[in-house]
């Protein structure tokens, strides 16, 4: 009975444990984006949208739960750790597959690129003493380590960071309600002008501010590298990303509408990267001033921590297929069974990235990755639903068509629009992947040793 255990094992191959319930797994989504993203946007998306960042956040997420809820469907439908790789690879082309993995790798590489950046920049201005390079590796070391350890650690690590972050916006909330009273009485918590003012609209402006708002949401689809970490997946991963895509947008929607309402005046921030500081400032002194500055750090930290280990998953996906070298990339370890090899090689690109790359120009390079990747998975989604439905199984066009297109044609417009000098970086990691196909897999379907079963 052993041996066959044993040998029934090898046979299968390495997998990792179902132990995060739905909440688990959205609170994961929810520290990969980071509940104060639109904090950091506030000031750019309201000068460009003239003081429409609320309308910006609002059109920013119906376009993103499209594309959330084409995730999510094919999330329950294979519901295994390679993200967009696998959802491209089985709804379209396993060739097609690897470039929208290769694609979306580069947004998983960059977010905690991002955010070391950021933090150790903050560390440094905090204790300039101490070189900014020390920064950078004790950042990396510090969520290399937990991540590590295994993903029950990184889940307890998730909550207790979102505990921290909702008190203090939650803080932030109560104070600026507080205000509004103070100033225009009850009245002045109800207002149309964050979604509509006629004195400054344009809609020009509201889309440019609206490509820009859009990053809010990225990260939502990360949700789906845990596909293999996550009880009943065939209903939670269904959930899970629209779920993360719409807390994320309810909850910023909130704290910009406030802030508005605090600051009407775009055209008066002492800072307009900062503004928002400017903002928590006037309802709460320096002391909510500086809770916000501790929490955008701790915020970095969280994204850092969940950007890594889901980079780490996506590379387990690809290595298990074979696309990329199976016996460095398909580990798991005995102890934690966690992929150790590719958390500790995503640990070493964090900190070389953070080194040789700025802020803006890693930024930029966002979305290059995710929107491609977007692109392919909505595709995707299109033809496993519409035109690979079982027989007998009634298509619904609305669901199958009409949603997964809307979806990719929102994503393109983005994509398209991007900055010249992401799409000229963009289109050389995508070429420097394209010249790995043609190397290793020359272009023959790679036969998936995926076991969708295990539900």
């Amino acid at each position: 009975m052993t041996g066959i255990s044993k040998q029934t094992k090898k046979k299968e191959g390495p997998k990792l444990t179902r132990v995060l319930g739905l909440w688990g797994v959205v609170f994961y989504g929810i520290i990969l984006i980071q509940p104060i993203a639109a904090v950091g946007l506030f000031g750019i998306a309201s000068r460009d949208s003239k003081g429409h960042m609320v309308l910006t956040l609002l059109i920013a997420l119906v376009a993103m739960s499209l594309t959330a809820l084409s995730y999510g469907r094919m999330a329950s439908l294979y519901p295994s750790a390679g993200s967009a790789y696998t959802y491209v690879g089985n709804g379209l082309n396993k060739n097609l597959g690897f470039l929208a993995g290769w694609a979306m790798f580069l947004d998983y590489l960059i977010v905690p690129i991002i955010n070391t950046i950021y933090a150790s920049i903050t560390l440094q201005r905090l204790i300039p003493g101490i070189p900014y390079i020390v920064w950078v590796f004790l950042f990396v070391l510090g969520i290399t380590l937990l991540n590590l350890r295994g993903i029950r650690t990184t889940d307890k690590s998730n909550k207790f960071l979102l505990l921290v972050m909702t008190v203090v916006i939650g803080a932030f909330i109560v104070l600026a309600i507080k205000y509004i009273i103070g100033i225009d009485g009850v009245a002045g918590l109800v207002s149309t002008k964050p979604f509509y003012n006629p004195e400054t609209f344009d809609f020009g402006s509201v889309l440019t501010a609206t490509s820009f708002a859009v990053l809010t949401y990225i990260g939502f689809d990360g949700v789906t590298t845990l596909a293999e970490d996550v009880k009943n997946p065939k209903r939670n991963m269904l959930l899970a990303p629209v779920l993360v895509c719409l807390f994320t947008g309810v909850f910023s929607i909130i704290q910009i509408y406030l802030a508005q309402q605090v600051w009407p005046d775009y055209s008066t921030f002492p800072n307009i990267e900062t503004a928002f500081f400017d903002v928590a400032q006037r309802v709460g002194g320096d002391v909510l001033f500086n809770a916000m500055a501790v929490i955008l750090f701790i915020a970095c930290f969280g994204s850092g921590l969940a950007g890594q280990v889901g980079a780490a998953r996506l590379l387990f996906g690809m290595g298990r297929d074979g696309v990329l070298p199976k016996k460095m990339f398909s580990y798991l370890s005995v102890k934690s069974n966690t992929p150790v090899y590719n958390i500790i090689f995503m640990g070493v690109l964090t900190f070389i990235g953070s080194i040789f790359l700025g802020y803006q120009s890693a930024a930029e390079l966002l979305n290059f990755g995710a929107f491609l990747a977007f692109m392919g998975v909505n595709v995707a989604a299109f033809r496993q639903f519409y035109f690979l439905r079982p027989k007998g199984e009634k298509r619904k066009f609305g669901v199958d068509a009409v949603l997964p297109l809307l979806g990719f044609l929102v994503c393109f417009a983005i994509w398209i629009n991007l900055p010249s000098m992401a799409m000229i970086m963009g289109g050389i990691w995508f070429a420097v992947g394209l010249v790995y196909l043609i190397v290793r897999v020359r272009f023959l379907k790679v036969k998936s040793e995926m076991d969708f079963t295990d539900v």
